[in-house]
Order: C-alpha cells, then structure tokens, then sequence
C-alpha cells in the first residue's frame, strides 16, 4: 500500500493544486470572520463545507468545485497534480476543528470557540499563503507510522 492510499475502494482523481489553496484561500476569510464575530453558526457552515470534501469525496468539496467550473478554465492546465488522499484527510481535520468551533461557540464556551477556530485558521492560511498543507503533512506523517509497523510486524 502507498503513502498515499487511504485503502477506499473507489480512487479519486488527481487534484490541481491551485484549487486546494483557493479552497484554503476562502476557508481563510471564512475563518477570520468566524473568530472576529464569534458566530457560531457561520463556524458550522464551515464544517459542512468540510464534510462534503472529507465524506463524498473531494470532486464535491464546494470551494474546489467553484474553482474547477469559475477559474480553472481561464487559467493554464496546471504544470502538475497532487494525490486527493492527503487534501481530503485535511479536510477531515479542518472539520474537527471547525465542529469544536462551533459547538463551543454555540453552547457559550467562548474559549473553546476561540482557541478551535484560531488553530483552523492558521492551518488554512498557511496553505493559502505559502502551500504548506499541515493536514498533507499530517497525513504523510501517519503513513509513514503505518507503513513502519506493519514492516516490523
């Protein structure tokens, strides 16, 4: 099995890289709002918008589709692409977080709120300024952890 493998049965296309940091780009934004306003409910938006991509696949994920139909036909075919199994763990993630963003925000645990919604918006900015993925980075991580125990088993 590769790093890259998730073990699905069904494989999802290679992703054009600009499209995860235009994901990432308007994820950013949506974030500082949410940590400006406090809104708990904008907070669960954003963690739908992270379930799409991290459960029915990143061909869904709503960012990257207004990407594929809005900018990438008036952009150059992209010089390469990236496997989709990292970018939908970093989705998963990024839902996590945006969850606990909400339910805190929602029940009154401000703090909770606060500290989940900051950790997701640093994460986002960091793809969308400088195309670190710390999710990818995560998830490369956990795959080399895997494969390393079950060559020692």
């Amino acid at each position: 099995m590769s790093t890259t493998d998730t073990g699905s049965l069904r494989a999802e296309p290679r992703l054009d890289p600009r499209g995860a940091r235009f994901s990432a780009a308007v994820t950013t934004v949506v974030l500082a709002l949410v940590l400006l306003s406090g809104n708990g409910w904008l907070a669960l938006a954003q963690a739908v918008v992270f379930a799409v991509g991290s459960i029915a696949g990143m061909a869904f994920a709503p960012y990257g589709v207004v990407f594929r139909k809005v900018l990438a036909p008036r952009l150059a075919p992209p010089a390469e692409r990236e496997d989709a199994a990292p970018v939908r763990f970093s989705q998963t993630v990024g839902l996590v977080f945006t969850a606990v963003a909400a339910i805190g925000y929602l029940t009154g645990l401000s703090t909770l709120g606060l500290v989940a919604t900051a950790l997701a918006l640093a994460a986002a900015f960091l793809n969308a300024a400088f195309g670190f993925c710390l999710g990818c980075e995560m998830y490369g991580l956990l795959a080399r952890v895997r494969s390393t125990r079950t060559a020692g088993a």
